[in-house]
């Protein structure tokens, strides 16, 4: 990870509320034991992604996901920008610096933040290839357990929508809106921020929109 990806502190903010670690232990133990096992799930899912031949040019490899294992706040861009091919980071770049700056100003801990792409390989445009990607963005939430899903743009929303999780709910276009997708996840519809960089009418749309963020997590209870 770099300065230019939101999240990049991996230490565990919370314990996580998964089964699968057993036993005794302190609270910090526990803790720790759960980080570990995010960090390996989450390293095997890369490496499944990388070996992927059914949609990777021989010439590029997938954009991964950056942040911690165990963030609260998981936000799904629809694909990839020019900077984040390159690097083969998500929320690298221009994107990411904004995002940095915005949670900053509202508060929120960048480590506690984990950023993916509903399409992990650039050269896939159409909206349809969202069918070949979705299983893995389903496993990214089910690793982390965020407590909540930031959809940034239609697509983006249309791929969660798409996605077969357990207990899941379809999400409406309401932005700036916090809306129940699981029993124990939220979500937030805002706009592409990649579309929101340039001109000040979509900043500003963005920015309306993405604040709800702040208003969410000084709500939530304390750990």
């Amino acid at each position: 990870m770099t300065s230019d990806t939101p999240g990049n502190d991996t230490r565990a903010e919370r314990p996580r509320r998964s089964s699968g670690v057993t036993g005794g232990g302190s609270p910090t133990e526990l803790q720790d034991a759960y980080l570990r096992r995010s960090i390996v799930e989450i390293e095997s899912l890369n490496r499944e992604i990388l070996a992927c031949t059914h949609c990777v040019p021989k010439d590029e490899l997938p954009v991964l996901a950056s942040g911690s294992p165990q963030a609260e706040i998981l936000m799904v861009k629809w694909s990839a920008s020019l900077a984040e091919r390159q690097e083969g980071v998500a929320f690298f770049g221009r994107a990411g610096t904004a995002i940095l700056k915005s949670v900053e100003r509202l508060g929120i801990n960048p480590a506690t933040m984990y950023g993916t792409l509903a399409i992990k390989c650039s050269h896939l445009a159409e909206r349809d290839a969202a069918a070949l990607c979705p299983p893995w963005l389903a496993q990214e939430i089910a690793i982390v357990m965020p407590k909540l899903v930031v959809a940034m743009g239609e697509h983006a929303l249309d791929a969660i929508n798409r996605l077969d999780y357990p207990l899941a709910g379809q999400l409406r276009a309401a932005t700036g809106v916090v809306q129940r997708w699981t029993p124990t996840i939220e979500a937030l519809y805002v706009p592409d921020i990649d579309d929101s960089l340039d001109e000040q009418g979509a900043k500003r749309a963005f920015w309306a929109a993405f604040r709800a963020i702040g208003d969410w997590h000084a709500a939530q209870p304390p750990y």
